[in-house]
């Protein structure tokens, strides 16, 4: 008698790669749960798929959801655990809806095991579990494994304790035993929630006006039969959360983009992200960037990176927020911000410094002297930092040879992200006067200027050609409006002599004229790492 099969479909795995020092990698693996065995497979395009794993049911020990605050670097945002024969999986799904069926199944198949009394909610990561803090893979779990306990977790709610009546205009009012969702729950004293009616901004400027204001924006639905919700009519998704992270990148009808929760007072205090001017030592000039001048400099004996901002280029407030944003982004491969001085003119940021300067610099001072594996590497290190980036829900707009930089162990590191819309630069034109960089920029960025991970994965691409041609510029010879007309006739940049094909395929893929059609970062990592692997 054959099993009967009980739920198939596409997810990712987290695996470690072969490499001791490599990152954590997601496959995409075809997952099929029978009355016997999960069971998951590898895809190959015109041949029969690979089986690369089987776990017997009776083996299983623990079926969870994982509870986790960490960036996820895959498409698909919803984790579940599998626990057998003292081994953990880690299942990736791409909805909440999809995660519980999974699990719900999986608990049903399994209910009869000799199961553990306790599990871990949250990832095994760097040595420890995040829950707990245990240090030992297979210690005890440290909350109650209920196998018949329905466990759905989407949204996180909260429910009012008391009513509260808000003390100015920035402020949600509250009523006792609703639901809320949260949205932030880091601050010490407060936490950030939504309700299901609106939207409220706090913007520093709007219309040229000079003074702060507070707008008021009511959620819509449609009423046609597939509900969608917007803010601005032209603008249509299917949740909020969709709708709100749209709008965390684009005004789109709004009087600014989402940037993030107000304070209580409604302003930006000093934190410890302000730099004392009085600590900050500026030394020799180290180039001319595209905010201003860049200079050595030492803060607290530590040597930086100190980016002068041209007054023209942005207001105060944006500086602060912009800094304030990326502050909080953290990654091996990123270039690390340390902080800010707002308290002289012109105002700065304080990087860490990195001894080799900027990567498109660098690979034409090494013409001929580079190697298949530095190259592959150099495209390894960006990638792993922008599926951070794109786990993080941030976008660089301005992913180039010339905004990564290069540390003295030859290591690459993304830079400048997300501040392409202040640049005063005529290589960053468009016709809608926003700005970009044409030459790395998708089709839907000049037609539109609609900017996602995907149009970074597009830029990546020509950052790829960009280190097999050595440093070469692309399109070097031609003006904006020429390659302008070249891609929507189709054309593409030309294969590098020293690429391989293999790497070839991987920037085709990252030039596909549709933004759908095109690779995640996660994916993209997992190929390039794959290629490093042989």
């Amino acid at each position: 008698m054959f099993p009967r099969v009980i739920l198939k479909g596409t997810m990712f795995k987290k695996s470690q790669q072969k490499k001791r020092t490599s990152p954590c990698n997601y496959k995409e693996r075809f997952f099929v749960l029978d009355t016997q065995d999960l069971k998951y497979s590898e895809r190959r395009p015109g041949k029969k798929p690979m089986v690369k794993g089987c776990i017997e049911l009776h083996r299983i020990k623990c079926v969870e959801i994982v509870c986790s605050d960490v960036p996820i670097p895959c498409n698909y945002k919803y984790p579940f655990q599998v626990f057998h024969d003292n081994h953990y999986l880690y299942i990736f799904a791409p909805d909440n809806d999809c995660r519980q069926r999974w699990v719900r199944a999986l608990k049903e198949e399994t209910k009869s095991n000799s199961l553990v009394a306790k599990y871990h909610p949250n990832f095994w990561m760097d040595g420890k579990w995040r829950c707990c803090l245990q240090t030992e893979k297979l210690a005890t779990g440290c909350h109650v494994y209920d196998p018949m306990r329905p466990h759905d977790v989407g949204q996180r709610m909260v429910i009012a304790l008391q009513d509260y009546t808000p003390l100015g205009d920035d402020d949600l009012p509250l009523l006792k035993d609703q639901e809320y969702i949260l949205i932030n729950s880091s601050h010490t004293d407060w936490w950030t929630v939504q309700n299901d009616k609106g939207i409220s901004l706090f913007a520093f400027r709007s219309n040229g006006e000079k003074n702060p204001r507070v707008k008021h924006y009511q959620i819509r639905q449609t009423e046609t039969e597939e509900i969608s919700f917007y803010l601005a009519e032209k603008y249509l998704f299917s949740t909020i959360p969709e709708l709100i992270h749209y709008h965390q990148h684009n005004a789109a009808g709004l009087i600014t983009r989402l940037r993030r929760p107000v304070s209580k007072d409604g302003g930006c205090s000093q934190e410890i992200w302000e730099v004392d001017p009085e600590e900050l030592i500026l030394g020799q000039e180290l180039g001319s960037g595209q905010f201003g001048l860049v200079l050595e400099g030492r803060w607290k004996d530590i040597k930086v990176a100190v980016k002068m901002i041209r007054e023209e280029c942005m207001s105060d407030e944006e500086f602060k927020e912009e800094a304030k944003v990326m502050m909080k982004l953290s990654h091996c491969k990123l270039v690390q911000l340390y902080g800010v001085c707002t308290q002289r003119s012109p105002m700065c940021l304080v990087f860490e410094f990195m001894e080799n300067g900027c990567l498109s610099e660098y690979l034409r001072a090494r013409k001929g002297r580079l190697s298949q594996d530095m190259m592959l590497g150099m495209c390894l290190d960006v990638s792993e930092g922008m599926a951070y980036l794109e786990s993080s829900n941030f976008i660089h707009r301005d992913l180039a040879a010339r905004n990564c930089l290069v540390s003295k162990n030859n290591e690459v590191k993304v830079s400048d992200f997300g501040m392409t819309r202040f640049v005063l630069d005529d290589q960053y034109t468009s016709s809608q006067c926003s700005k970009f960089p044409v030459k790395w920029s998708a089709p839907e960025v000049i037609k539109y200027c609609k900017f996602s991970s995907k149009s970074d994965v597009w830029s990546f691409g020509v950052l790829m050609w960009e280190v097999y041609n050595e440093g070469r510029l692309p399109y070097e010879n031609r003006t904006n409006a020429e390659v302008v007309e070249s891609l929507s006739s189709g054309l593409r940049l030309l294969k590098p002599r020293l690429a391989p094909d293999s790497v070839h395929l991987l920037m085709e893929w990252c030039w596909k004229e549709k933004p759908e059609d095109r690779p995640s970062f996660a994916l993209l990592l997992h190929e390039l790492a794959s290629l490093s692997d042989l």
